[in-house]
C-alpha cells in the first residue's frame, strides 16, 4: 500500500469517527434538550353531527380558536400552493433547505437588509411552537436545530397538519379551519382558487393583510401566491387572470354555535377534544332559526324548544333548548327541551289507544260530553262548553276532557302509567307518595319535550316498539319493555284520526298527525307531530313557569310545529296502510253495544242483578301460542273460552268484528298471520272484555 492511500484511509477512518462522535453528541444533546412538541390540550373542543360536520367549538384557555387540521381533509390544490409558495423542497429535505439559506443570504448581503429568511415549514412550526420574538442569528440557528428534532420526531403530513393548525391568521384565529370558518363561513375542503391564495398568504403577515380590515393588501397577497404557482406550472396564466377580475370581499363571521345547550353538556361529561352527537347539521341549524323566528313573533319574554326525533332508530336528529342562548331576556340559558313541565292534553290519544284495544270504543262510537262528577273529579272542557254526544273520533280531535277521563276512567290511571313506563318515559306525580289519578289524562304529571316526542315514536315507528331516544351525550331512558305498548289497530285508528285534525290558520296540510296541550293556567303551550318516520315536538312558555294569558297549543305551538316540518330539511314520510283488521266503519256498522260508550256503572245497571260480567277463560292474557299451519300454509284455528255474561256473544280481532254474533261461549279464531293481537268480546249486555296474545 502506497503513502498515499495510508494517509487517505486514515483520513476516511477519522471523518468517519468524527462523523459517528457527533451523531452521538447530538444525539445526547437531543435526548438532553428535546424539542416542544404540538400538545393536543392546547386545543379548541369541537362538538360535532352525526356525520363529523362541526356544530359548536370553544376557544382554548388562551382565548384562541385552535382547531386541528386534518391534512386529509384539505384542498389538494390549497396544500400545493402552500408548500409551492413557502417551501418548495418541503419533501425531500430534513427541517433546513441549505439552498433556501444559502439564498437568502446572498440576498442579505445583496440588498444590506434581510429580504427572505430561507425558513422552512418545519422551521416556522419551531418557531410556533417555541416563540421568540427577536430575529437574531442565535434565535435563527437555535430554529434550526428544533426543526432538525422535529423531523426526527413527526412525519412530514404531522409537521403540515400541525403547521396548518397553529399558524396565526389574524386576531385569535390560529389555524386553516378557523381561518376559512370566520373569514368565509365554510371549512377548508370547499375553498375557491382566490380564497385557498388568501389563507396561504396570510400567516406571512396576519394583522396587515387581514381580510375584513384590510382588503386591498388581502387581494394583492392572495394574487401573488397564484402569481407564483403559475410561474411553477401549478396554474394556468388565465386562472390569474380570472381570479384578479373577480370582486373580492371578506368578514368575520362567529363561529359555529349551534347545539348549544348539548355542547356545554358534551364538554363537561369529560375531558376529550372532540365530542360526537347524533344530532343532524342542517336539521339543528333549521330548527333553532324557527325557534328563533317564533319568539320573536310571540314576544313576551317566552322561550321555545323543539325537538326532532327518527322513531325507526331512536336518534335525535336536532334538539333546540330555547330560542337562543345568549338570549338574557328569555333565559336562553335554561334548557327547555329537557325540563318537567305539565303536558296539558298532549297524553290523550295513549288513552283512546288503550281503550281501542281494551274493545271499549272504535272511533264512530258515541260518547258522551256533558258535566260529570268522577268522585269528586270535575274536568271542565277548555272553552268551557260541552257538546252533548259526539263520535270518539270528534272527541279527541277536539281534545274534549269529559270523554277522555270517561274512558280513563274505564281503562284506568294505572294502565295509562304503566304504558309510560314501558314507554321509556320519566315523568313526576305532584307528589312523590302519589298514586297516578285522573288528572294524569289531562296533564297531571310532569314530563320533559325529549319524553313526549319518544313516546309519541311509539304511534310512528312502523312496529310501535318503543325505542329509548338517543343525541349522543345524555342518558339514554330506556324502556321498560321491547314489546309494543298499544296493537297495531289501535296505533293505526290514532293516527287516522289525529292525521285528520285541521291545520292551525294559516298552515297547510302536510301530511302529518298531531296533537296539541296547554297546561293549567296557560304555562305551556304544547305540540307533537309525526309522519311515517319522524317526530318533532314543540314546547313554548317562559321558563320561570309564570302564566302567559292566552297562551295555548293550538294558537301558539301548533304554527311552529308545521314551520318546523316544513323546514327541517326531511321529506315528510308517508304513513303505512292500515294493519289486517283495521277499517272505517261507520256507526250503524257497529254492533249494537259498540254504538255508544257506556260506564262501568252503566252497563252494571242494565244487567241483570247477580249475573256475571264476561271473562276470557283461555288463553289468558300475554301468552305465546304455538298454532300448526295447514296445508295452505294458513294457520289452524285458537278456540277461545269464555266465561261468564249474557248471551249473544259479539267477538272482535284487533277491533274489527270477526263474526255475527253468536251464544256459545267457546270461538274458533283464525289469525291473518303471526304477531301479537287483541281479542275483545261483548256481551248482550255492552260488557266487554278482552286479551292480549302473541301468536307464532
Amino acid at each position: 500500500m502506497t503513502r498515499r492511500r495510508r494517509l487517505l484511509t486514515l483520513a476516511a477512518a477519522a471523518a468517519a469517527g468524527l462523523f459517528a462522535l457527533l451523531a452521538v453528541v447530538g444525539s445526547v444533546l437531543d435526548r438532553a434538550y428535546p424539542p416542544p412538541l404540538p400538545d393536543p390540550r392546547s386545543l379548541s373542543v369541537e362538538v360535532t353531527d352525526r356525520d363529523g360536520a362541526l356544530l359548536r367549538v370553544f376557544a382554548n384557555d388562551e382565548g384562541r380558536w385552535r382547531l386541528k387540521s386534518d391534512l386529509a381533509a384539505l384542498d389538494p390544490t390549497f396544500t400545493a400552493l402552500l408548500v409551492a409558495y413557502e417551501d418548495k423542497r418541503f419533501w425531500s429535505h430534513r427541517g433546513v433547505d441549505p439552498l433556501a439559506m444559502a439564498r437568502a443570504f446572498a440576498q442579505m448581503v445583496a440588498n444590506g437588509r434581510i429580504v427572505s429568511g430561507g425558513s422552512t415549514l418545519t422551521m416556522q412550526l419551531a418557531r410556533l411552537l417555541e416563540p421568540r420574538p427577536a430575529r437574531t442569528l442565535g434565535a435563527k440557528l437555535r430554529q434550526m436545530a428544533r426543526a432538525i428534532q422535529l423531523e426526527r420526531r413527526l412525519s412530514k403530513h404531522e409537521i403540515l397538519g400541525w403547521y396548518l393548525t397553529l399558524a396565526p391568521y389574524g386576531g385569535n384565529l390560529e389555524g386553516v379551519r378557523a381561518a376559512s370558518l370566520a373569514y368565509f363561513g365554510k371549512e377548508p375542503d370547499g375553498l375557491s382558487l382566490q380564497q385557498a391564495a388568501l389563507l396561504v398568504a396570510l400567516p406571512q403577515s396576519p394583522e396587515s393583510r387581514r381580510p375584513d380590515r384590510h382588503a386591498d393588501a388581502a387581494r394583492n397577497a392572495s394574487l401573488r401566491v397564484l402569481e407564483r404557482a403559475a410561474v411553477k406550472g401549478l396554474i394556468d396564466n388565465g386562472e390569474v387572470a380570472r381570479v384578479a377580475g373577480l370582486e373580492f370581499s371578506a368578514r368575520r363571521r362567529p363561529l359555529p354555535s349551534l347545539a348549544a345547550h348539548l355542547a356545554e353538556r358534551a364538554r363537561a361529561a369529560g375531558p376529550g377534544r372532540v365530542y360526537a352527537t347524533l344530532l343532524s347539521r342542517a336539521a339543528q341549524r333549521n330548527l333553532e332559526t324557527v325557534a328563533k323566528d317564533a319568539a320573536e313573533r310571540l314576544g313576551g319574554r317566552l322561550s321555545v324548544a323543539i325537538v326532532m326525533a327518527d322513531s325507526r332508530t331512536g336518534s335525535i336528529l336536532a334538539q333546540v333548548g330555547s330560542a337562543g342562548y345568549f338570549d338574557g331576556g328569555r333565559a336562553g340559558w335554561v334548557d327547555m327541551s329537557r325540563a318537567a313541565r305539565s303536558p296539558g292534553s298532549t297524553l290523550k290519544p295513549f288513552i283512546y289507544g288503550l281503550a281501542f284495544d281494551e274493545g271499549l270504543v272504535v272511533p264512530e262510537t258515541l260518547i258522551s260530553d256533558r258535566p260529570a262528577n268522577f268522585a269528586g273529579y270535575r274536568p271542565r272542557n277548555f272553552d268551557m262548553q260541552f257538546q252533548g254526544d259526539v263520535s270518539v273520533r270528534r272527541a279527541l280531535q277536539l281534545s274534549l276532557n269529559v270523554p277522555a277521563v270517561r274512558l280513563l276512567v274505564a281503562v284506568g290511571p294505572a294502565r295509562l302509567s304503566a304504558l309510560l313506563r314501558r314507554s321509556g318515559i320519566r315523568y313526576a306525580l305532584p307528589r312523590a307518595a302519589d298514586r297516578p289519578g285522573l288528572s294524569i289524562g289531562l296533564g297531571g304529571i310532569g314530563t320533559s319535550l325529549v319524553d313526549l316526542v319518544q313516546l309519541y315514536g311509539v304511534l310512528a315507528a312502523p312496529d310501535g316498539r318503543p325505542v329509548g331516544l338517543s343525541n349522543g351525550v345524555d342518558p339514554v331512558s330506556p324502556p321498560e319493555s321491547s314489546n309494543a305498548p298499544l296493537s297495531g289497530v289501535a296505533r293505526w285508528h290514532v293516527r287516522d284520526i289525529l292525521s285528520g285534525v285541521a291545520p292551525p290558520a294559516g298552515s297547510q296540510q302536510i301530511g302529518i298527525a298531531y296533537k296539541t296541550g296547554t297546561s293549567y293556567g296557560y304555562r305551556d303551550a304544547w305540540s307533537v307531530g309525526f309522519d311515517g318516520r319522524h317526530v318533532i315536538g314543540v314546547w313554548i312558555g317562559r321558563p320561570d313557569n309564570s302564566a302567559v294569558p292566552g297562551l295555548t297549543g293550538l294558537n301558539a305551538a301548533a304554527p311552529v310545529l308545521f314551520e318546523a316540518f316544513a323546514r327541517s330539511g326531511t321529506a315528510i314520510v308517508p304513513f303505512r296502510p292500515p294493519p289486517p283488521g283495521a277499517v272505517r266503519l261507520a256507526r250503524g256498522s257497529l254492533p249494537e253495544p259498540m254504538r255508544r260508550f257506556r260506564s262501568f256503572e252503566e252497563r252494571l245497571q242494565q244487567a241483570p242483578s247477580g249475573e256475571a260480567a264476561p271473562q276470557i277463560a283461555y288463553p289468558p292474557s300475554g301468552a305465546h301460542v304455538a298454532l300448526s299451519r295447514s296445508a295452505d300454509g294458513s294457520f289452524r284455528p285458537l278456540v277461545i273460552k269464555l266465561q261468564g255474561g249474557r248471551p249473544p256473544f259479539r267477538w272482535l280481532a284487533n277491533g274489527r268484528p270477526a263474526a255475527a254474533p253468536v251464544r256459545r261461549r267457546d270461538w274458533q279464531w283464525v289469525p291473518d298471520g303471526p304477531g301479537s293481537a287483541r281479542l275483545s268480546v261483548i256481551d248482550a249486555a255492552g260488557r266487554s272484555t278482552g286479551v292480549e296474545v302473541v301468536v307464532e
